[in-house]
């Protein structure tokens, strides 16, 4: 049982259960005043200076707080892309995706996942010999909202930096498709990548798996199931600021428990949405940390400093080298959650998906 907390200046309340959940204001939308000015006050602290300015361009869209809304109402908020595109506009530059990463070609179609077609989008770098490597991407948000779309930046400059084919699936999300909807849905698409890669000039032979934040999870958790199932085995998995356990109460999510844009209470909606019961968070689908790991191929892990999640890949890169699976892990200081697809705006997410590009390259044989 919990006790609900009172602000008395206020008079905004507040849970006080830490089981997946964190403090959160039970008022519309809005976000909490104090909430606010601490956030502010933690980004301009620890925040690179390009990255204050996304964080403020943001901001200056006015986005409501994710736990305190209707799923409905937050997949229409703007997102970390509306706030690149914002920033790029301020400072004159294209918001063109085709000219932002110049040489990669998109174009949408579907692919077949566990309860049928499942819009994709392939992109494919210009003018490369073929058949090229092929990367499986999924993208984030909570398993709740988001889509190819929003996580354009990150799959589309990976397909550049690694030389590489990427697929970004939009798997089925919850609540209308609870756990382990999702993970379902990765696992065939994976499976529908492997047996048609010939037909888009991918190679059969030379997979990987990727994903941003609950995409991170999807990946690591489709090369588990990829293993077990005896399917052809991705070459690499990169998995961008992954869950990859269950608790809230990690060093990162205390110190970042009101950071921007993500915290801990919107991690405590979102598993609230995805779950069906309790008992699903003793899954090691989702507990990553927990699963037989052993077998793996090489996991590149990417983490941001501003970020409840940073703990998460710590205890990953942890759990892998136990299990004797190579890992390298690369934690970035003065950014926060969603820097990886910036790189638009951002210097450590220019690097951090080079870094990314080329431990797919040294896998896929192509450094």
């Amino acid at each position: 049982m919990t006790e609900d907390l009172k602000n008395e200046r206020t008079g905004e309340t507040y849970s006080n259960d830490t089981s997946f959940g964190s403090v959160v204001s039970k008022r519309d939308g809005e976000p909490s005043a104090l909430a606010d000015v601490a956030a502010k006050v933690i980004a301009k602290l620890r925040a690179d200076d390009d990255m204050q300015q996304l964080l403020d361009a943001h901001a200056s869209l006015k986005p409501k707080a994710i736990e305190k809304i209707e799923v409905a109402e937050a997949r229409l908020q703007p997102t970390f892309a509306d706030a690149v595109k914002a920033q790029l506009q301020r400072l004159g530059k294209s918001t063109d995706p085709a000219e932002l990463v110049p040489g990669v070609t998109a174009q949408d179609g579907h692919v077949t996942g566990a309860a049928g077609l499942l819009p994709a989008r392939v992109y494919t770098p210009v003018g490369a010999a073929g058949p090229l490597p092929v990367i499986v991407y999924f993208h984030g948000g909570g398993w709740v909202i988001a889509n190819k779309d929003v996580y354009d930046g990150g799959a589309r400059g990976l397909a550049k930096q690694a030389n590489a084919i990427v697929v970004s699936v939009d798997y089925r999300q919850a609540p209308e498709h609870r756990f382990p909807a999702a993970w379902d849905d990765a696992l065939a698409a994976y499976k529908w990548v492997a047996e048609n890669a010939a037909s888009f000039g991918g190679d059969p032979s030379r997979l990987a798996l990727a994903g941003e934040s609950a995409g991170g999870n999807l990946a690591v958790a489709t090369a588990i199931a990829v293993r077990d199932a005896g399917l052809p085995a991705p070459l690499h998995v990169l998995s961008v600021y992954p869950v990859a356990q269950t608790s809230l109460n990690t060093e990162a999510y205390i110190e970042n428990a009101l950071a921007r844009p993500l915290n801990r209470a919107m991690v405590k909606w979102f598993v609230e949405k995805l779950v069906n019961t309790e008992d699903d968070l003793k899954d090691t689908r989702l507990s990553l940390i927990d699963a037989q790991l052993a077998g793996l191929p090489p996991v590149t892990i990417v983490n941001a400093r501003i970020d409840p999640l940073r703990g998460d890949g710590a205890k990953l890169e942890d759990a892998l080298d136990d299990a004797g699976v190579p890992v390298e892990r690369k934690d970035y200081d003065g950014v926060t959650h969603e820097f990886f697809g910036a790189a638009a705006v951002l210097k450590k997410a220019q690097e951090a998906q080079a870094w990314a590009g080329q431990r797919l390259r040294e896998s896929f044989g192509t450094a």
